[in-house]
C-alpha cells in the first residue's frame, strides 16, 4: 500500500464519502496539516487587502472582516463543492485596481469599484453557467498548459524575493534590482528558506508549515515579528462596507475597458491558477485538463459576484494554494482546514496580523521554483510551439501579473503558429479569443 494511502477500512467514514481520500490517495493528517500550510502562506493578505482597499478610502477595520469572510465562505464553497485543496480569496490585482488604481489614481469611487468587480463576477458566472469557461479552457493547447505552471511558478518566486526584501524595484531605471542581504527582513527570510531546504531534502513532513513558524520566531530579536498585546480582539463592524456596491453607476460605458481588464486578467489568473495547482496536486489527465472543471469556476464565479457586497473584490482560487498542494494536500479536506483557521482569525486577527511577509516568503520562493519543473515537459526544440511558452514566462515576469503573461502567451500562440503557416494546429477556439485578447492588451497600453 502506498506510504500516504488510506486504510480501506476508512472508507466509509463521513470524511472519506465526502473527501474522497483513499481514491485521492491522502489522509486526514496529511490533509490538515496542507491545509494550515496553505492558510499561512495566505495569512499575509490579511495585511495586504484591506491596506490595497484602504488606499481608495475604504474603512480598513471593515475591509479587514470583510476579507476574512470571504475567505471563509469562499474556500468552505471549495472544500464541500469543489473537493479541492485550493484557498478562495481576494486577489491582489483586483484590490489594487479597485483601491489604488480607480479610487486612488482616477478619481472613481470605491463603491463604483465593487460594482465593476461585482459585474465581473456574474459574467464570470454566467460564462461558467454557459460551460464557456471550460471550453476556453480546453482550448489552450498542451504547450501553453505545460508552461504556465512555469510562468505562475516565476511570478510567485518574484513575490515571494519581493516579499523578502531580496530583489527591490528600481524607481530610477523600472527594472529589479538585487536587495540587501544583511537586513533584518532578508536574513529571516534566508533563516526561513534554508531551513525549508533543509527539511525538504530530508523529507520531513511539513516543512513548509515549520519554516514559516521558525523565521515568524527568528524575526522576533530582528524586530521584523512584531507580537501583538492582546492575542484575542473582536471583529471590525461590516457596516461601513456592507452592501456599499454601486452596481448602476458601474454601468457607465466609460468603464467598459476596467471591466474588461478586470474580467480578462482575473480570468487567466484563475484559469493558470486552477490548471497549476491541480498539477501539483496531481489531479490532471493525460492532456493536463482537471476533470470537473467547472466546479472550481462556479465556486469562484459566485466568490466574485458575492465578494463586493462584503467590501471585497475580486474573489478567486489563490496562486497560494500551491503551498497546500506541495504539502501534499489533493481533497477539499485540505480547504476545509484553511477555512477553519481564517474563521478562527475573526478573534485571533492579532495572530495572523503578527506573521511577517518576510516569514512567509520562503514559502512562495521554493513553491516557485519547483513550479519551473513544468518546462521539461514542453517540447522547447519545436520553435512553434517552445517559443510562445517562453514569451509567456518573459511576459509574466514583465507585466509582473501571470494572467497577462498567460493572455500574452496565447496570443503569442495564435501569432507564431499563423506566421510559420501552421494554421491548422491553431484549436477553433483560440481564433474566437484572439480579438478579445487583442483589446485587452490594447486597454493595458492605455490605463
Amino acid at each position: 500500500m502506498a506510504e500516504n494511502s488510506v486504510n480501506p477500512a476508512a472508507a466509509e467514514s463521513w470524511l472519506e464519502r465526502r473527501f474522497q481520500l483513499y481514491s485521492r490517495q491522502s489522509k486526514v493528517k496529511t490533509e490538515c496539516l496542507a491545509g494550515v500550510t496553505g492558510f499561512l502562506a495566505a495569512a499575509y493578505l490579511l495585511v495586504v487587502i484591506p491596506g490595497l482597499l484602504a488606499a481608495g478610502g475604504m474603512d480598513k477595520g471593515a475591509a479587514t472582516t470583510g476579507t476574512i469572510l470571504v475567505f471563509v465562505a469562499g474556500t468552505l464553497l471549495m472544500a464541500f463543492y469543489g473537493n479541492l485543496p485550493f484557498i478562495v480569496g481576494p486577489g491582489i490585482g483586483g484590490s489594487v485596481l479597485v483601491g489604488v488604481t480607480l479610487a486612488g489614481s482616477e478619481g472613481i469611487s470605491w463603491q463604483t469599484g465593487l460594482g465593476i468587480a461585482c459585474w465581473s463576477g456574474i459574467l464570470f458566472f454566467a460564462l461558467t453557467r454557459l460551460g464557456l469557461r471550460e471550453v476556453v479552457t480546453r482550448s489552450v493547447p498542451q504547450s501553453i498548459k505545460l508552461g504556465l505552471t512555469a510562468s505562475i511558478g516565476l511570478f510567485v518566486a518574484v513575490l515571494g524575493f519581493r516579499n523578502a526584501g531580496l530583489v527591490l524595484a528600481n524607481a530610477k531605471t523600472n527594472a529589479l534590482m538585487m536587495g540587501d542581504f544583511t537586513a533584518p527582513g532578508a536574513l529571516v527570510a534566508l533563516c526561513g528558506l534554508f531551513l525549508a531546504i533543509a527539511l525538504q531534502a530530508r523529507r520531513i513532513p511539513g516543512a513548509i508549515l515549520w519554516a514559516i513558524l521558525f523565521a515568524t520566531l527568528v524575526g522576533i530579536p530582528f524586530g521584523v515579528t512584531h507580537l501583538p498585546q492582546s492575542f484575542i480582539a473582536m471583529p471590525h463592524s461590516l457596516a461601513p462596507v456592507l452592501g456599499q456596491v454601486d452596481m448602476f453607476g458601474a454601468l457607465n460605458i466609460a468603464f467598459l475597458p476596467y471591466l474588461f481588464v478586470f474580467f480578462a486578467s482575473e480570468f487567466f489568473s484563475t484559469m493558470g491558477t486552477t490548471l497549476a495547482v491541480g498539477g501539483e496536486a496531481g489531479l490532471l489527465d493525460e492532456h493536463g485538463n482537471m476533470p470537473h472543471i467547472n466546479r472550481p469556476f462556479m465556486v469562484d464565479s459566485i466568490a466574485a459576484a458575492l465578494g463586493p457586497w462584503v467590501g471585497i473584490p475580486a474573489a478567486t482560487a489563490l496562486i497560494e494554494s500551491s503551498a497546500a498542494a506541495e504539502a501534499g494536500g489533493k481533497t477539499g479536506l485540505a480547504a476545509l482546514a484553511a477555512a477553519i483557521m481564517f474563521l478562527l482569525m475573526l478573534l485571533f486577527t492579532p495572530i495572523a496580523l503578527a506573521i511577517p511577509k518576510e516569514a512567509t516568503a520562503p514559502a512562495l520562493i521554493l513553491i516557485g521554483l519547483n513550479m519551473f519543473s513544468g518546462l521539461r515537459k514542453v517540447d522547447l526544440a519545436n520553435f512553434t510551439d517552445g517559443l510562445p511558452v517562453l514569451m509567456m514566462v518573459m511576459i509574466t515576469l514583465i507585466a509582473n501579473s501571470f494572467g497577462t503573461g498567460i493572455a500574452g502567451g496565447l496570443l503569442f500562440y495564435i501569432i507564431i503558429k499563423a506566421i510559420a503557416g501552421k494554421w491548422r494546429e491553431i484549436p477553433v477556439g483560440l481564433y474566437l479569443l484572439a480579438v478579445p485578447l487583442v483589446y485587452y492588451f490594447a486597454t493595458l497600453v492605455r490605463h
